[in-house]
């Protein structure tokens, strides 16, 4: 389990749980830059970082493979 730097919860990371198989969860969220000033470095739990990506400005738009 990781503890997110922001918020303080325990959530599951795929980067740093050898027992999970795949990618992240947040490789399927947009990218996003850290925040200026943050003191919170390092993971972020799925509410925190996706309520980051949703302040961003213009939106960012998630990567989808075209098939």
């Amino acid at each position: 389990m990781s503890v997110c730097t922001r918020c303080g919860a325990t959530f599951q990371c795929g980067q740093t749980d050898p027992r999970t198989s795949g990618p992240c969860w947040c490789v399927a969220l947009p990218p996003a830059v850290p925040v200026p000033g943050s003191a919170a470095v390092g993971c972020w739990c799925p509410a925190c970082l996706q309520a980051h990506i949703a302040t961003l400005t213009p939106p960012v738009k998630a990567i989808t493979s075209a098939n």
